[in-house]
């Protein structure tokens, strides 16, 4: 569960990339005022709250299981929980700051294929040589909708929204004093369908998202006096839209045990699916255009009934996102298993 990337559950989604001096980096929960765009949402969940559909819940898609990726936002709808993500990198800001964070993201369906999410997280940033500052993130709000799933095919698409409710967080943390609207597409595709003659490609699936993240300020000033001049100085920190973009590569050993060969692996390794997720994030406007910036996370993940484990490194994809190799890690229940006839299905609609 990401947020757009703001993790989308994601969350989370990568609020561990690099924020520039320039312009702050967001993730998938990553203008208008703000009560417009909610009165729009709620509308749009009523509607969807008659809507007949027949998704299943817990990301199948025929035999295909989509478990929650760490650092980009998977495309399915669930009852579930992270609880926690931990992630620490080190980011520019003043010549090297670690930062890290601990996060928190559920997920709630209202019908079987339309979910909202909640996310917060306790940040603690660390410049060189100085005290470090902890307080906690702008709360993060999402809505998803699944709006196409094959079983023959294993894909799913989904659309999202998100919102980063600023002034919610501490200023001692970077948190920005305005908000952060986010609509995307996410997927899912797997490659059970493929011939026979590559059945070993089969346990092979991707999942994306692809999202634009619309401040609601272009920019903020800062007045400060000069102390050796006794004048005011200005600085101007632009906030341009920004392109959230990215994927995963998953490789099912679940997929390849169950539906192509059982080749005897034997617990804890037949739950495994090793992955490579990709999170990257383009400005737009306002000067910033084309400065791409992002992470490549190898890792794995470890499903069981009722929770999964994962892991991953988080590798900067050039210089302007970082110099150091940071992790995420993450706790994740699956509460459609956990509370089958209470809090893990849906509120309205078919009940799985």
């Amino acid at each position: 569960m990401r947020s757009l990337p703001i993790r989308w559950e994601g969350a989370h989604e990568a609020r561990f990339l690099a924020r520039e001096r320039s312009y702050t980096l967001k993730r998938i929960f990553p203008y208008k005022p703000f009560e417009a765009p909610v009165v729009t949402i709620v509308s749009c969940a009523a509607v969807l709250l008659v809507v007949p559909t027949t998704a299943r819940a817990h990301g199948f898609a025929g035999s295909r299981f989509f478990p929650a990726t760490l650092t980009t936002d998977d495309p399915f709808v669930n009852d579930e929980l992270s609880l926690p993500t931990v992630s620490s990198i080190v980011t520019l800001d003043e010549g090297g700051t670690r930062d890290t964070e601990v996060a928190v993201d559920i997920a709630k369906r209202i019908t079987p294929n339309f979910a909202i999410e909640v996310g917060e997280s306790v940040i603690n940033l660390k410049p060189p040589n100085e005290s470090s500052q902890t307080g906690f993130g702008n709360l993060e709000l999402a809505a998803k909708y699944e709006f196409f799933e094959s079983d023959e095919h294993e894909t799913i698409l989904s659309l999202g929204a998100g919102v980063e409710i600023g002034g919610t967080g501490n200023k001692r943390v970077d948190a920005d004093s305005f908000t952060t609207w986010e609509p995307g597409l996410l997927f899912g595709k797997g490659f059970g369908d493929l011939p026979e003659t590559v059945s070993f490609l089969k346990p092979l699936a991707v999942t994306g998202l692809v999202g634009v993240a619309i401040p609601t300020s272009a920019s903020t000033r800062t007045v400060t006096l000069n102390e050796t001049t006794g004048e005011r100085d200005i600085d101007i920190e632009r906030h341009p839209d920004v392109l959230e973009w990215g994927f995963a590569v998953e490789y099912s050993i679940i997929y390849l045990q169950q539906q192509v060969k059982d080749v005897g692996l034997h617990p804890p390794f037949d739950r495994l699916i090793p992955l490579v997720e990709l999170a990257f994030e383009t400005p737009l406007n306002r000067g910033q255009q084309g400065l791409t910036t992002g992470t490549v996370d190898p890792g794995v993940i470890w499903s069981g009934k009722y929770f999964q484990l994962g892991a991953e490194a988080m590798i900067p994809v050039n210089s302007c996102t970082g110099n150091d190799v940071g992790f995420i890690a993450q706790l994740h229940f699956y509460l459609d298993d956990l509370f089958p006839h209470t809090l893990g299905r849906p509120l309205f609609g078919e009940k799985k």
